[in-house]
Protein backbone atom coordinates (compact mmCIF):
# COMPACT_ATOMS: atom_id res chain seq x y z
CA UNK A 1 0.00 0.00 0.00
CA UNK A 2 1.28 3.47 -0.83
CA UNK A 3 0.78 6.37 1.60
CA UNK A 4 1.19 10.01 0.54
CA UNK A 5 2.37 12.74 2.91
CA UNK A 6 1.94 16.32 1.79
CA UNK A 7 4.35 18.97 3.08
CA UNK A 8 4.67 22.65 2.25
CA UNK A 9 7.33 22.16 -0.36
CA UNK A 10 6.89 18.55 -1.46
CA UNK A 11 4.81 15.39 -1.41
CA UNK A 12 6.35 12.09 -0.37
CA UNK A 13 4.92 8.69 -1.17
CA UNK A 14 6.03 5.66 0.81
CA UNK A 15 5.33 1.95 0.43
CA UNK A 16 4.05 0.14 3.55
CA UNK A 17 2.44 -3.21 4.27
CA UNK A 18 -1.39 -3.46 4.24
CA UNK A 19 -1.47 -3.82 8.03
CA UNK A 20 0.59 -0.65 8.61
CA UNK A 21 -1.29 1.15 5.86
CA UNK A 22 -4.62 0.52 7.60
CA UNK A 23 -3.17 1.74 10.91
CA UNK A 24 -1.80 4.94 9.31
CA UNK A 25 -5.06 5.64 7.48
CA UNK A 26 -7.01 5.16 10.73
CA UNK A 27 -4.62 7.50 12.62
CA UNK A 28 -4.99 10.14 9.88
CA UNK A 29 -8.80 9.83 10.10
CA UNK A 30 -8.72 10.21 13.90
CA UNK A 31 -6.41 13.23 13.67
CA UNK A 32 -8.72 14.86 11.13
CA UNK A 33 -11.78 14.26 13.34
CA UNK A 34 -10.04 15.66 16.42
CA UNK A 35 -8.89 18.77 14.56
CA UNK A 36 -12.35 19.24 13.06
CA UNK A 37 -14.01 18.88 16.49
CA UNK A 38 -11.56 21.37 18.04
CA UNK A 39 -12.31 24.04 15.45
CA UNK A 40 -16.06 23.67 16.04
CA UNK A 41 -15.66 24.07 19.81
CA UNK A 42 -13.74 27.34 19.70
CA UNK A 43 -16.05 30.29 19.24
CA UNK A 44 -15.45 33.92 20.07
CA UNK A 45 -17.43 35.06 23.10
CA UNK A 46 -17.82 38.43 21.37
CA UNK A 47 -19.92 36.72 18.72
CA UNK A 48 -21.99 34.53 21.05
CA UNK A 49 -25.36 35.44 22.42
CA UNK A 50 -26.99 33.81 25.40
CA UNK A 51 -30.64 34.43 26.07
CA UNK A 52 -30.43 37.65 24.09
CA UNK A 53 -27.48 38.99 26.06
CA UNK A 54 -24.03 39.43 24.57
CA UNK A 55 -21.21 37.87 26.59
CA UNK A 56 -18.75 40.59 25.68
CA UNK A 57 -18.32 43.12 28.43
CA UNK A 58 -17.72 46.83 28.22
CA UNK A 59 -15.89 46.71 31.55
CA UNK A 60 -12.51 48.37 31.53
CA UNK A 61 -10.40 45.51 32.92
CA UNK A 62 -7.44 47.74 33.86
CA UNK A 63 -9.64 50.21 35.75
CA UNK A 64 -11.44 47.35 37.50
CA UNK A 65 -8.10 45.83 38.55
CA UNK A 66 -6.87 49.17 39.93
CA UNK A 67 -10.13 49.65 41.84
CA UNK A 68 -9.82 46.14 43.30
CA UNK A 69 -6.24 46.84 44.38
CA UNK A 70 -7.29 50.12 45.99
CA UNK A 71 -10.10 48.34 47.85
CA UNK A 72 -7.67 45.72 49.14
CA UNK A 73 -5.27 48.44 50.30
CA UNK A 74 -8.10 50.25 52.08
CA UNK A 75 -9.28 47.04 53.79
CA UNK A 76 -5.72 46.37 55.02
CA UNK A 77 -5.58 49.92 56.37
CA UNK A 78 -8.91 49.44 58.16
CA UNK A 79 -7.57 46.20 59.67
CA UNK A 80 -4.80 48.23 61.32
CA UNK A 81 -7.37 50.27 63.29
CA UNK A 82 -8.30 49.55 66.89
CA UNK A 83 -11.29 47.24 67.35
CA UNK A 84 -13.54 50.12 68.52
CA UNK A 85 -12.50 52.17 65.49
CA UNK A 86 -13.19 49.27 63.12
CA UNK A 87 -16.63 48.86 64.67
CA UNK A 88 -17.39 52.56 64.21
CA UNK A 89 -16.27 52.43 60.54
CA UNK A 90 -18.41 49.33 59.98
CA UNK A 91 -21.48 50.97 61.50
CA UNK A 92 -21.08 54.29 59.67
CA UNK A 93 -19.95 53.12 56.22
CA UNK A 94 -21.24 49.57 55.88
CA UNK A 95 -24.42 49.67 57.98
CA UNK A 96 -25.19 53.31 57.03
CA UNK A 97 -25.99 54.25 60.62
CA UNK A 98 -26.08 57.98 61.35
CA UNK A 99 -23.60 59.57 63.72
CA UNK A 100 -26.50 60.89 65.82
CA UNK A 101 -28.03 57.42 66.30
CA UNK A 102 -24.64 55.96 67.28
CA UNK A 103 -24.12 58.84 69.74
CA UNK A 104 -27.58 58.28 71.30
CA UNK A 105 -26.91 54.55 71.64
CA UNK A 106 -23.53 55.11 73.31
CA UNK A 107 -24.81 57.98 75.46
CA UNK A 108 -22.35 60.56 74.11
CA UNK A 109 -22.71 63.68 72.00
CA UNK A 110 -22.74 63.64 68.23
CA UNK A 111 -19.60 65.80 68.33
CA UNK A 112 -17.78 63.01 70.23
CA UNK A 113 -18.57 60.52 67.45
CA UNK A 114 -17.60 63.13 64.83
CA UNK A 115 -14.23 63.60 66.58
CA UNK A 116 -13.68 59.82 66.64
CA UNK A 117 -14.39 59.69 62.91
CA UNK A 118 -11.92 62.55 62.30
CA UNK A 119 -9.22 60.61 64.17
CA UNK A 120 -10.02 57.50 62.14
CA UNK A 121 -9.82 59.48 58.87
CA UNK A 122 -6.48 60.99 59.88
CA UNK A 123 -5.08 57.60 60.85
CA UNK A 124 -6.25 56.02 57.57
CA UNK A 125 -4.88 58.93 55.57
CA UNK A 126 -1.51 58.53 57.29
CA UNK A 127 -1.46 54.76 56.65
CA UNK A 128 -2.49 55.13 53.00
CA UNK A 129 -0.02 57.88 52.11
Amino acid sequence: MKIKYHFNTETIEIEVSEEWGEILVELDRQEYNINHKETRRHTSLDAMKYEGEIFASNTNIAAEYIRTQENETLLKAIDSLLPQQKELVRRVYFNNESLASIAREEGVSKMAITNRMKKIHEKLKKILS
